[in-house]
């Protein structure tokens, strides 16, 4: 038997937890301003998560999926993409959008139950967050595909989580994609457990980027927890892309240290001593004491930037409470751009009830 192909997947990581520098820094990451740009925007959406979980916890929110711990691979995705690329997301990377121009009032009232807050006012071709595992995949070559058959300069940014890597509709996704050869960056978010399964009980394969190599695409393993890694491969897979050469599948390796939803309790499934583990390498902390060891940070600096985030956050939660609720045949107004006949009965029905009925 001889030999016909050989493959590898690559691993990047520039900034350890100890604050080692194991690589020769990108070019935008020898620029301290943009390193803070990155930062500021991670803490802000951990402010934006803690208060998504207190509304939630306090009746005023729907059931709620927290991004805590994986901050780095949100920012990165949402700083990285160009204004006119689409973000296919899935629903708990919340940071992407808010860096793409999204408010968080927005996602408020989406988590709130009130479809008006995926009307993006900043990103209006981005898709609606997508709950069903993994059927965004799917949506992602359709719109990659769009971008290729009009040649457009822009590239369709799919987030998965490790889990719905396990899925047909991720598998037929990247078929699609390697064949078409689409401008689209599939970024798998692996924080190690989907919902109560651990990573090690969902597939065999030694990492989840070498699933890219069967449909003929680049994959390649990166530190989520490394704010500097993953934007450093998303720049580069995004021009590639947007080069015409190709899709791209990223493996960012980080930890989900919030319980699945608000609805979960990982404590039942979950060892205590693995997310204390994890805790050590919270990409925010990272960041943070990485800024001060250059001189780019300071103690006034945090409290500062602390206190602007509450500020916003309280704002927004306040202008996402203050408004008006629909009425409830509103749950049937953003299925269909023409409701079924079957529906238009039970939307008709809904509003006579809330009417008091025929008399």
């Amino acid at each position: 038997m001889r030999t016909i192909a050989q493959f590898e997947i690559g691993y990047t990581g520039y900034l350890s937890h100890e604050l080692e520098v194991t690589e020769p820094l990108p070019d935008f990451a020898r620029d301290p301003q943009q390193l803070l740009r990155g930062y500021r925007a991670m803490v802000a959406a951990r402010a934006f998560d803690r208060k998504a979980v207190s509304l939630q916890r306090t009746g005023r929110l729907g059931t709620f999926a927290s991004c805590l711990g994986e901050e780095a691979v949100a920012v990165a995705v949402g700083l990285a993409m160009h204004s006119e690329d689409v973000l296919v997301p899935m629903y708990r990377h919340h940071g992407a959008h808010l860096n793409r121009g999204g408010r968080m009032e927005e996602l408020f009232l989406y988590w709130g139950g009130d479809e008006r807050g995926m009307d993006f006012e900043g990103p209006r071709e981005d898709l609606p967050i997508a709950v069903p595992i993994a059927s965004q995949a799917p949506h992602a070559v359709g719109v990659a595909y769009k971008f290729k058959y009009r040649h457009e300069p822009r590239v369709a940014v799919c987030v998965i989580g490790d889990g719905g890597t396990s899925k047909g509709d991720f598998y037929e996704a990247l078929n699609a994609a390697g064949t078409w050869q689409l401008p689209l960056v599939f970024v798998i978010c692996n924080n190690q457990w989907a919902i109560s399964v651990p990573r090690s009980r969902q597939s065999h394969a030694e990492t989840l980027a070498q699933k890219a190599v069967a449909a003929g695409i680049h994959g390649e393993q990166v530190d989520g927890n490394d704010y500097i890694a993953v934007r450093d491969r998303m720049n580069t897979a995004l021009e590639r892309a947007r080069q015409g050469n190709g899709p791209s599948v990223i493996e960012a390796l980080t930890y989900r240290m919030s319980d699945h939803t608000t609805a979960d309790d990982a404590r039942r499934y979950r060892p205590e001593e693995e997310r204390t583990a994890w805790e050590a390498r919270d990409p925010i902390e990272r960041m943070r004491r990485y800024l001060h060891e250059i001189g780019a940070w300071s103690d006034d600096d945090e409290q500062g930037l602390d206190a602007e985030c509450r500020e916003s956050v309280d704002a927004a939660a306040e202008r996402y409470l203050a408004t008006e609720a629909q009425p409830a045949e509103a749950m049937f107004d953003y299925l269909y751009a023409e409701l079924p006949r079957a529906l238009t009965a039970q939307r008709n029905a809904l509003m006579d009830e809330e009417d008091g009925g025929d008399d």
